[in-house]
């Protein structure tokens, strides 16, 4: 069990009046740590300390932060045994997952650094002679960045990298189910020497999430809010967003598909199915979770996808033989999955591998002939459970993908590349690939979604418009006349 703190000003701190809470462990119930319960007064105090800490940072040369952000890449990596033993302990998930979470984290951090010197702007022609106007970015503010518990070293340091290399100082609200996950993020940045305030961290109970997070929305200093999450949760912040006029970036849920077309090299798309619905055990937001499959392929990519998902180690992270699937974060997600099953089974569905759990140690699972009517079709597992829908054609195939309120993450799977290419277009999400599985992450891209997967895009350029502000600056080099 690790005992947590929240880092206010450069401080460690405990919770106002020593509130604390616990996470316990999803297999057996053992704590796995300890965290302070943030009050809204703790909450403020870290946005307080952060707004004092811009008035000085905002100055720092890009060298100088480039130099930090590269320091805390190592120092990220220094951490990879404490976060294998930190992540499954609280999330369940395995160790081949933390250390790949450690590696696209610190990834993240030196893709952050190079930008600190591409934060620039334009020269705009004026029709005012001798009017030289300029657009600039300049750093927002105060960045509040809200994580989530499912990729938490990831999601974790692309909450705050981005905006630490625009120049701006950040809150990070850690997960109520990873708070010490996410403390040795904030533990890497302090050994790479940051000013006190410019990172600063809070936990909270998970009664007291709403109320905390409202309270640093409100505040003035605050100019920028990022959240990862679901799309439930998402909403909420959004509106609250939009009381305080804050602008947001939100990354939420999906319903990844992947488009198997009748010239699909299955062998590849088999292993980019396995890779794509089962790493983590589905919880990722990309995770695949339809396979959209021609009917004139349909079973010869069943049976070869069977074959692989049977193959895949299922078992306790916390023990030295290597898993695919752990634990998902909790018995929720095992009676959510369950009950799709049952309905999907009920209305027809064929059930090819796996099946209901009942405990936390889910296997991967595949229900075939699956139709609109059913409810896995429409709802989000965020669980290794997975459908195949049958389609013919191009036409059926893109509208079944387009079939849903999500759009984050898609995939198509065809030998004609530019027939793959023309699907990829028409597919309504914020992140496509052609060849390639639904998920994956690259820190220069724009990352993001459409409909009900959000708003907002992180990563490279696009990350350096959502955390700065572009002003319109002009200075008058020649005489200029006036009507009176």
């Amino acid at each position: 069990m690790s005992d947590v703190q929240m880092l206010i000003n450069g401080l460690a701190v405990s919770a106002e009046r020593g509130a604390s809470f616990e996470r316990r462990n999803p297999l057996d119930g053992s704590i796995a740590s300890r965290a302070p319960a943030a009050s809204t007064a703790d909450a403020v105090a870290a946005v307080e300390a952060a707004a004092e800490a811009f008035t000085t940072w905002r100055h720092t040369g890009p060298s100088e932060r480039r130099a930090l952000l590269l320091k805390a890449a190592d120092a990220l990596e220094a951490k990879t045994p404490k976060f294998v033993e930190a992540v499954p302990a609280e999330t369940g998930a395995s160790a081949m997952w933390a250390g790949f979470n450690v590696m696209l984290a610190a990834g993240m951090l030196r893709e952050a650094a190079a930008l600190t010197t591409q934060v620039g702007g334009s020269l705009i022609p004026s029709d005012v002679p001798g009017s030289l106007a300029m657009g600039l970015r300049q750093p927002a503010g105060v960045v509040l960045g809200i994580a989530p518990w499912n990729a938490p070293i990831i999601l974790g340091v692309r909450a705050i990298a981005t905006p630490l290399a625009c120049g701006n100082t950040v809150v990070l609200k850690g997960s109520e189910n990873c708070p010490r996950t996410h403390q040795l993020i904030i533990e890497a940045l302090q050994d790479a020497g940051f000013p006190a305030g410019v990172v600063n961290y809070v936990t909270n109970a998970p009664a007291d999430a709403g109320a905390v997070v409202e309270a640093m929305v409100a505040h003035p200093a605050v100019r920028r809010v990022n959240f990862t999450g679901s799309t439930r949760v998402g909403k909420l912040i959004a509106l609250t967003c939009a009381k305080y006029l804050k602008p947001s970036v939100l990354e939420l849920g999906g319903k990844a598909p992947m488009v198997v077309l009748d010239d699909a090299d299955l062998e590849a798309a088999v292993n980019a199915a396995a890779f794509g619905a089962f790493a983590n055990s589905g919880q990722i937001c990309m995770s695949t979770e339809r396979f959209v499959v021609d009917r004139k392929v349909a079973d010869d990519f069943v049976a070869m996808f069977a074959r692989k998902a049977r193959s895949l180690p299922l078992g306790d992270p916390r023990k030295p033989e290597p898993v695919v699937l752990g634990s998902v974060i909790g018995m929720g997600t095992v009676e959510h999955c369950n009950a799709l099953i049952d309905d999907a089974l009920a209305k027809g569905a064929k059930l090819v591998c796996g099946g209901k759990a009942d405990s936390t140690l889910m296997p991967a699972t595949l229900l075939d002939h699956v139709t609109p009517k059913m409810r896995i079709y429409h709802e989000e597992t965020f669980g290794p459970v997975k459908c195949i829908v049958r389609v013919d054609g191009v036409d059926a195939a893109v509208a079944c993908a387009n079939d849903n309120e999500y759009g984050l993450s898609a995939s198509v799977f065809g030998r004609d590349t530019a027939r793959a290419l023309t699907v990829a277009q028409r597919i309504e999400s914020g992140i496509c690939h052609v060849n390639g599985p639904t998920v994956h992450d690259e820190a220069p891209m724009p990352f993001g979604g459409v409909k009900g997967s959000g708003w907002g895009r992180f990563g490279g350029q696009a990350g350096i418009a959502e955390f700065t502000e572009l002003r319109w600056i002009t200075v008058q080099t020649a005489p200029r006349g006036y009507p009176f």
